[in-house]
């Protein structure tokens, strides 16, 4: 089944005849992501590699069914973007775009919950079910099927994790990035919850790091999960008022440090550690799930 990207994904691209849109264009089209639509305003009636391009979501709906965004558009543009394609039926969208305003992304979010639909993002790597569908840039080389789940702020430490992972025989389920901006939809409960019900993952990771207080509800959540949950947080030599990468990755309080979200996450019973190399040996050894 996965989570989120699964074999009911219909993709559809907005902004899809910017330089970004087509490199991700390519890149699903080449690995065989289901992509049946891209939105560019003004550049209706135009192909991408063989996509068709519509005016508006609307147009794409009707015409190619998509069920799924990838919004790339500039980050003036995001709300306007986002708001049309709840607005036409699209239940899952990814944010892709940085540097969305925070007010922008505080109207999206809300809008989203009012109409039911997904929100991943903004500043979001993206979602990837392995043999299912790719909407993120992790490259596609690097994902194998498996039974783990991960959950993350960050595409990097993702692509490092999954990386090890193949290279020792295991492969996920889905990997969601979630985004690294102060305010965004999912978050990690929300992932953790639909990885607990989803039958395919057997085991969960979760990659966060400095700033915020996300980590420490999601500790709430990890209470009451039946599967294990492997911990590893980014951050720990970051100085206190020092912004670590991601706009939403800066200790203010003490309780969003590396160390307190460490504590909690143990406290409720997941597996942390403090370094990515000995979370994946301890999964290797633990759980020895095939990707098979």
């Amino acid at each position: 089944m996965a989570i989120i990207i699964d074999e009911n994904t219909r993709v559809m691209i907005q902004g899809i005849t910017g330089a970004v849109g087509r490199m991700f264009a390519q890149k699903m089209i080449h690995n065989k992501t289901p992509l049946v639509a891209g939105v560019s305003p003004g550049k209706g009636g135009q192909e991408v590699y063989g996509i068709p391009v519509y005016n508006t979501v609307e147009e794409a709906v009707k015409e190619r069914s998509p069920n799924t965004s990838l919004v790339v558009v500039p980050p003036q543009h995001a709300k306007d973007a986002v708001i049309e394609a709840i607005d036409a039926g699209i239940k899952i969208i990814i944010i892709y775009t940085e540097g969305v305003p925070i007010h922008d992304a505080l109207y999206i979010v809300n809008y989203s919950k009012l109409k039911g639909s997904l929100i991943i993002g903004p500043n979001a790597a993206g979602v990837a079910s392995p043999g299912k569908g790719n909407v993120s840039d992790i490259s596609d080389d690097i994902l194998s099927a498996g039974n783990i789940g991960i959950v993350s702020r960050s595409g990097t430490l993702s692509y490092e994790v999954i990386y090890k992972l193949k290279s020792a025989g295991l492969g996920i389920s889905t990997v969601a990035c979630i985004g690294g901006d102060p305010v965004i939809g999912l978050r990690y409960r929300d992932i953790l919850e639909m990885f607990e019900r989803d039958p395919e993952t057997k085991a969960v990771i979760l990659l966060g790091e400095i700033g915020g207080t996300d980590e420490i509800k999601a500790a709430e959540q990890i209470k009451s999960m039946s599967k294990p949950v492997y911990a590893y947080i980014a951050g720990w030599s970051a100085p206190p008022g020092k912004r670590m990468g991601h706009a939403g990755a800066i200790v203010i309080k003490g309780i969003d440090s590396a160390l307190y979200k460490y504590q909690k996450l143990r406290e409720a019973g997941a597996y942390v550690f403090s370094s990515i190399n000995e979370l994946v040996k301890s999964i290797i050894s633990n759980l020895g799930i095939s990707s098979k």
